[in-house]
């Protein structure tokens, strides 16, 4: 007689298991201890197996009725359902093991250990707010671009259209990684291309002018904040490397015979070298005397919370606003643009000289990156004839007499 909820429910224990049949094989085991689990008898290759469907009540009998239809299916096929049913499961736990969430996280430490943590930080919020709810437990290679598009069209519904952009770059490299594992067969995120918003384009605000990069450095000079952050807005001016570079620099990139800060380019992880003038040594020396007992692995801009972390990259921007530069008007990294533009516009130096003095990718004739030395006796010149520039608009400006004429004309 086939089984009915009912009488499934009113089931007594007994001090043994036993079973209440119903059709077909389909049978319920009640257990002495009070479960109630599906099973269905079968005979496969003159063998009698059986195959579990799961307890009741979560299984319902309707759903074990099916899932026993599904095994005689397989069965009139000539396949064995429990051994279909193993090989499903361990399919799962392999497209598990190779979901894009999981492949991201591997891919994050095996190619992010090397970061600043802030950056890590902004790559792993993308990850899990941005990509990971959409396409997290897909398989990696089971992706499209449709399915990315749909994860980055989010992003832009909040408005945040450069963040999907970021988030677009950093799914690609994770399909390059699981490409380059044997796990994925391409990258969807090319696919992409024109499919997104186009970011407005935005620049660092920055002082381009003589007159106002005097201005700036008569306020560092008369700035009354730590001398931590004091230092560090004199060498942001003199060294105008990227402001990451700067807060992750400690005593031990400088390479005192040569004098010379000796680091790698944080955004083409390529080395650079910074020729130390004879005002950033000044500054340095001045430094390093208010900390004689620091270590050569220390930071040369410590957090105000501890040695044992750098500079917050916030510093910086909050002594410019209590100097009066709001973002508007001068950021950390506008140090960057204000060199450029002097350098080239003012002091007539080669361009060349400039952009790789910035750590920016410049490449020869042939297409070949220049080496992390060349020119670098001009480069060490040009650092000098900078700090000197900017002490003479310094003096200009706090005489209240500014002039823009060309301060020497580069060799």
């Amino acid at each position: 007689m086939p089984l009915t909820d009912v009488s499934i429910k009113k089931a007594s224990i007994k001090e043994k298991d036993y079973k209440q049949s119903d059709e077909k094989g389909l049978y319920v085991l009640i257990k002495k201890n009070g479960s109630k689990l599906f099973y269905m008898k079968y005979r496969f290759n003159g063998k009698e197996k059986k195959l579990s469907f799961g307890p009741y009540p979560e299984v319902t009998l309707k759903k074990a009725r099916e899932q026993r239809d599904d095994a005689r299916a397989l069965l009139r096929q000539g396949i064995d359902p429990s051994a279909h049913k193993k090989a499903k499961k361990a399919a799962h736990q392999l497209n598990s093991q190779n979901s894009f969430q999981s492949i991201a996280l591997e891919w994050f430490e095996t190619k992010q250990a090397d970061k600043t943590p802030g950056y890590q930080q902004r790559v792993l919020r993308a990850l899990e707010h941005d990509l990971f709810p959409s396409i997290g437990n897909t398989p990696i290679n089971e992706v499209t671009a449709p399915m990315l598009l749909e994860a980055l069209r989010k992003v832009e519904d909040r408005n945040a259209i450069e963040t999907a952009h970021r988030d677009k770059q950093i799914a690609s490299q994770v399909f390059r990684y699981a490409i380059a594992t044997g796990r994925a067969e391409r990258d969807p995120a090319p696919d992409l291309k024109g499919a997104l918003k186009t970011p407005k384009k935005r620049h660092f605000s920055a002082i381009t002018t003589p007159k106002e990069a005097g201005r700036l450095m008569a306020a560092i000079d008369q700035f009354e904040g730590t001398p931590v952050v004091k230092a560090a807005l004199k060498l942001s001016a003199l060294f105008f490397c990227r402001p990451g570079e700067l807060r992750h620099l400690k005593w031990s990139d400088i390479n005192h015979e040569e004098l010379r800060i000796e680091l790698v380019a944080e955004k083409t992880h390529q080395q650079h070298i910074i020729p130390l003038s004879e005002q950033a040594l000044t500054v340095l020396r001045e430094l390093r005397d208010l900390y004689p007992y620091i270590g050569e692995d220390e930071y040369i801009f410590p957090s105000a919370r501890g040695r044992s972390r750098c500079m917050s990259e916030n510093a910086i921007r909050v002594a410019l606003r209590t100097m009066g530069y709001d973002n508007n008007t001068m950021t950390a990294h506008g140090f960057r643009a204000m060199a450029r533009t002097l350098l080239d516009e003012v002091l007539n130096y080669r361009v060349e000289w400039i952009e790789q003095q910035l750590a920016h990718a410049v490449k020869d004739a042939n297409g070949r990156a220049y080496n992390r030395t060349k020119h670098i006796e001009q480069r060490t010149k040009m650092m000098q004839h900078w700090a000197d520039y900017l002490d003479q608009l310094k003096a200009q400006a706090l005489a209240g007499n500014v002039i823009t004429a060309n301060f020497g004309k580069a060799n």
